[in-house]
């Protein structure tokens, strides 16, 4: 019989044309999620920036909004725009300095900023912009919402720095605030950092202020609502993974909004490309994440908001290597992917053969992935020696993406940063995964 999937799968050869069909399929959609099975992977970022910058050619896309911090991403926005002083792509990737600072600090963004910026001296009016979606960087969001003030309104800077001195106690270990906060040893900052955001929105735009104008109070309300809702989420880290999971992704969903209604009020409609991990952008709802855990995501909040104009791309890879962490805040390292468990989507995936790409919504396709079955999330940290328990989660593919992207052999991500090591592992078993 023959496979479905084979049928169905158009090859990726590199050729200019490999995405046309795809393009067609996205049709008009506003929204265009595309995800990646690890944050280490050099075809995922690849071949990411390579489709998004034929959205932008193609069909009008004004922004790029990626799983980054807010205000390092923004120096990022404000080189690909000919502002700032940053001299070069990867000058202007400078604040990206915590770890995994790899995950954005690495020659594939390092060579789209640089078409990015490139794209709007050709075609300016078309320029797209760079921007965060993420709330890790609580300590540096407040700084900057002091230092726009400082230099517009010494009163108002003066109001903002009693108020966040709430968090002063514990510098820049925000972790260490939601511990003390949690566990009854300090008042929460919530109403201080509630009434800050609240001050700025107020404001009207200071147009003298700044080479952009209005968007430099954009650029610190911006870091006030992050302020509001990183001290949420880090409060939130001691009562369980799900509430912090849920509190970060509706973050990243309201600056998506905000990013929207930004653009559009300064005349431009507004279409965008996400940057996320596939357990970001693909739809929880057909996730064990969100049927077991009550987990919702990003990728499930954009198809709510706007279910006719979002279309999500997930990637996967079946073995190959990948820069990762043996733990948190550990040196990167490159390391093997094993090949994809049995009866994983990978394994399925990989029976195809070759690189391709898949439209899950012909029928005959969706039937075969709408089981539900195994699929491998690979973050900053991969523990092969753990891997069914660290890395694999039950899906419904067809339901969670719109179309899949695969490279059955991909390779590890070319930090800009030396790496400490290259950790190379034995062959993987017979008994993989059992070991029996």
């Amino acid at each position: 019989m023959t496979d479905p999937l084979q049928t169905a799968a158009r090859p990726l050869t590199g050729a200019s044309a490999d995405y046309g069909a795809l393009l067609e399929r996205i049709g008009e959609a506003r929204f265009v999620l595309i995800g990646e099975a690890s944050h280490g992977t050099h075809e995922f970022y690849r071949e990411r920036a390579r489709l998004t910058r034929r959205l932008i050619e193609e069909k009008g896309f004004t922004a790029v909004a990626a799983e980054a911090d807010w205000p390092d991403a923004y120096r990022v926005n404000r080189w690909v725009r000919g502002q700032g002083e940053d001299g070069d792509a990867i000058e202007a990737l400078s604040d990206f300095s915590r770890f995994p600072r790899w995950m954005w600090r690495n020659e594939d963004v390092a060579e789209f900023a640089r078409w990015l910026r490139d794209f709007g001296v050709r075609h300016p009016g078309r320029e797209a912009g760079f921007y965060g979606l993420d709330l890790y960087s609580l300590h540096r969001s407040v700084s900057e919402v002091v230092r726009y003030l400082e230099g517009v309104d010494p009163e108002a800077a003066g109001r903002a720095r009693k108020r966040y001195a709430c968090f002063d106690h514990f510098g820049d270990n925000p972790q260490a605030y939601g511990y003390a906060t949690e566990y009854g040893r300090q008042e929460p900052c919530e109403d201080a950092a509630v009434a800050q955001l609240l001050e700025l929105q107020r404001r009207g735009p200071d147009t003298a202020h700044g080479p952009l104008g209005g968007d430099e109070l954009f650029y610190a309300e911006q870091n006030a609502r992050l302020a509001k809702n990183a001290e949420s989420y880090y409060r939130s880290m001691f009562r369980g993974r799900e509430e912090s999971w849920n509190i970060r992704d509706s973050h990243m969903a309201e600056t998506l909004a905000t990013l929207v209604e930004h653009g559009e009020a300064g005349g431009r409609p507004q279409k965008v490309v996400v940057w996320a991990h596939n357990s970001h952008l693909g739809d929880a709802r057909a996730s064990e994440m969100g049927w077991a855990r009550g987990e919702l995501n990003l990728g499930q909040l954009v198809r709510e908001r706007w279910p006719d104009e979002t279309f999500i791309l997930g990637q996967t890879t079946h073995h190959g290597s990948v820069t990762a962490s043996d733990d948190w805040d550990e040196p990167a390292r490159t390391k093997r992917v094993r090949p994809g468990m049995k009866g994983s989507l990978e394994e399925r995936l990989h029976a195809v053969g070759g690189d391709f790409w898949l439209d899950l919504r012909v029928p005959e396709v969706a039937d075969v992935l709408g089981e539900e079955t195994l699929q491998r999330f690979i973050g900053v940290i991969y523990r092969p020696e753990t891997e069914r328990w660290s890395h694999y989660v039950h899906t419904r593919p067809a339901a969670m993406y719109d179309a899949l992207v695969h490279f059955d052999r991909t390779t590890a991500l070319v930090p800009l940063d030396a790496t400490s090591g290259v950790e190379e592992e034995g062959e993987v078993p017979d008994t993989y995964p059992a070991g029996l």
